[in-house]
């Protein structure tokens, strides 16, 4: 369709030319204008509660990536060190979904994870050796992991947007895995030893 109106615009040029009527060569510079304006509006379709969730989300993925970089440096132990890594893979990749989601609905996301994660993240921090395994584990692995599990099942429910719904569904089983590994890991006293 973009073709047929450049090939018009062409020819109406061509024509104003030929016939010296400048006024139709005025008028098609304009024509694009509102299907641009149309793809604008129709990118920023996300209600409130929408917009929240996505928000929520980026959240979510980057405190678990900040959490698992500390980890990755903080820990000796080997099953800590990959499961860290997993989750820094893992939710690194659902934070680029969520980005360009967001990016394609025209939400803003949060640069900085928000207050909760921040005092776990200064906890965690304070911390190392064993008590930093099982805090990490405890904290960023069953805690966060359990709450965004639920926030997730609740999104399902409550988003209205397919496409917000979509990455939602997504992320769930992402997350009950980790979630799952998380109860096992810290269950396991082997799992927690250097």
């Amino acid at each position: 369709m973009v073709q047929k109106h450049k090939i018009a615009c062409l020819i109406a040029t061509v024509i104003a030319s030929a016939l010296a009527l400048p006024a139709i060569s005025q008028v098609t510079p304009a024509a694009p204008a509102p299907a641009l304006a149309a793809s604008t509006a129709s990118a920023a379709t996300l209600n409130k509660a929408d917009q929240k969730i996505v928000m929520d989300m980026a959240i979510a993925n980057m405190a678990e990536v900040e959490a698992g970089k500390m980890a990755i440096e903080k820990t000796q132990n080997a099953q800590i060190k990959s499961y860290a890594q997993k989750m820094v893979d893992e939710h690194s990749k659902a934070l680029g979904e969520v980005t360009a989601l967001a990016q394609s609905k025209g939400v803003t996301l949060p640069t900085t994870v928000d207050a909760p994660h921040k005092a776990m993240a200064a906890k965690l921090n304070k911390l190392s050796g064993e008590a930093f395994d099982r805090a990490y584990m405890a904290d960023a692995g069953v805690t966060d992991h359990t709450k965004l599990h639920a926030k997730l099942k609740g999104f399902e429910k409550k988003a209205k947007n397919a496409d917000v719904k979509a990455l939602v569904s997504k992320m769930l089983p992402t997350v009950d895995e980790h979630l799952q590994m998380a109860k096992e890991m810290s269950a396991k006293k082997s799992g927690m030893a250097k």
